[in-house]
């Protein structure tokens, strides 16, 4: 058989719907909790209408933050999450949900996370599945829109997806501070002495490198342990374990939850269905006679055109981590190619950045009190990332050249600890940061690591 028509005859299997009703419900369920948990704990007006500047992703610049109007941003997206849940106008929410959340996650680049990122991601895949169809208002009102049978590359591309972050973050834990020096957990886990029975453990040196070695063979073998059927309920315990313990360990938000819930794809459908009738009982649908994936395929806009997308997409995810292979030195240290990779709580650093302002024809000087210009937690995040010590260089520059000063050079005295490292130099001190730009290329003004 040629390979074009196993292709083929892959793409024409059907499962039942059922995994992704459910995998929808509750990941919509989960995001309206998120909107409501950021604005609770006064995070949206923290982290985005009090800082005066915002640091922008590259291409990004021109996503600003709407003031007091970012709450409408998350009322809207926070809506959208719960239109999804439930599967009202489904498509037109999934997409009002990914516009929203990402714009809100590209407004400022020292918040971000893998886990956002993620969310992103995947609320995109979902525009282009059929999570909708079954077990939702939209179901109900339309019993034409019901399918109890899709075709299986939907489920599996969730899966796929899951096994990429999963599987790159093993392979980012394959470091020798990871592996033979069980850092950063040799910084952070003595820290929580205050836990009761775990608080003593975690001084544990074995404790350590059992949790960074156990760690790894967890994110690369966890995926192929929930594809067996024999082994999916012992390898479900493992994954509600183990992110548990990272959130009670780690202050990362939902994101545990995120992942307890999608790894649930990997159950059959029969699983689901029961958790569906148990769950979202008022959105069951009366329709008893289903239309079949071809049907379903036949009504989509331009099928092959999605497949296309889809197919861009998981090519996009398999490459994009990679890319710090094109770049020289050490990734921790330079951190070129090291957002959206998967590296999850990999490094420790901490660091200071002391900005000089010289008139370049007088040579007359003045050091920056960056607190007059940044929050703490922005100013923490400035200190260790390069990209964002040239865009503040830069916002510094035009600052002071508005105030009426010339010949603008800005300089910086920067060193960093890196996972316990003794403090080094950072930035080359005698390159004026005005003269650099940012772009893919290497940041050849980083000091190297020695």
């Amino acid at each position: 058989m040629s390979m074009t028509s196993q292709i083929t005859k892959y793409l024409n299997k059907e499962t039942e719907a059922a995994p992704l009703a459910a995998f929808r419900l509750l990941f919509g369920l989960l995001m309206f909790i998120s909107m409501i948990r950021f604005w609770y704990h006064g995070w949206i007006e923290k982290l985005y209408i009090n800082p005066e500047f915002h640091f922008k992703y590259y291409g990004f610049e021109w996503v600003l933050v709407p003031g007091h109007f970012t709450y409408v941003l998350f009322i809207i997206c926070g809506l959208a999450a719960l239109s999804v849940a439930v599967g009202f106008k489904y498509r037109w929410a999934i997409i009002m949900f990914f516009l929203t959340f990402t714009y809100i996650e590209l407004m400022d680049k020292t918040t971000y996370l893998n886990h956002y990122y993620f969310i992103s991601i995947l609320s995109f895949l979902l525009i282009f599945l059929p999570a909708g169809c079954y077990y939702s208002i939209d179901s109900k009102r339309n019993q034409e829109e019901t399918v109890r049978f899709i075709p299986r590359w939907n489920i599996d591309a969730l899966k796929l997806l899951l096994a990429i972050v999963y599987i790159y973050a093993g392979l980012a834990k394959l470091n020798a501070d990871w592996m033979l020096n069980a850092m950063p957990l040799k910084i952070w886990l003595p820290s929580k002495y205050s836990l009761p029975i775990l608080g003593n453990l975690m001084q544990q040196e074995w404790v350590h490198y059992l949790f960074s070695w156990g760690g790894a063979v967890y994110d690369l073998t966890i995926v192929f342990f929930l594809l067996y059927r024999k082994t999916r309920i012992p390898a479900f315990i493992m994954v509600v374990i183990f992110h548990l313990l990272t959130r009670i360990l780690f202050p990362i938000g939902m994101f545990p939850y995120v992942m307890i819930v999608a790894t649930l794809i990997f159950f059959d459908a029969g699983f689901h269905e029961r958790l569906l009738k148990i769950i979202a009982a008022p959105l069951a649908s009366l329709q008893t006679e289903q239309k079949s994936p071809l049907q379903l395929s036949e009504r989509s806009l331009n099928y092959k055109l999605k497949l296309g997308l889809i197919a861009i997409f998981f090519i996009v995810q398999l490459l994009l981590p990679l890319r710090f292979l094109l770049y020289p030195g050490h990734l921790f240290w330079t951190e070129e190619g090291y957002r959206f990779s998967w590296r999850v709580m990999l490094m420790e650093k901490a660091g200071s950045a002391n900005f000089k302002i010289v008139d370049g024809k007088t040579g007359k000087r003045f050091y920056v009190r960056n607190r007059d210009f940044l929050t703490s937690f922005q100013e923490k995040q400035m200190a260790t990332q390069p990209d964002l010590i040239l865009e503040y260089a830069h916002y510094l520059g035009k600052t002071f050249e508005s105030h009426g000063h010339q010949n603008v050079q800005v300089f910086v005295d920067s060193y960093v600890a890196l996972n316990g490292r003794v403090s080094r130099p950072f930035i080359n001190p005698e390159v004026d940061l005005m003269t650099k730009h940012e772009s893919f290329r290497h940041k050849d003004w980083i000091l190297p690591f020695k």
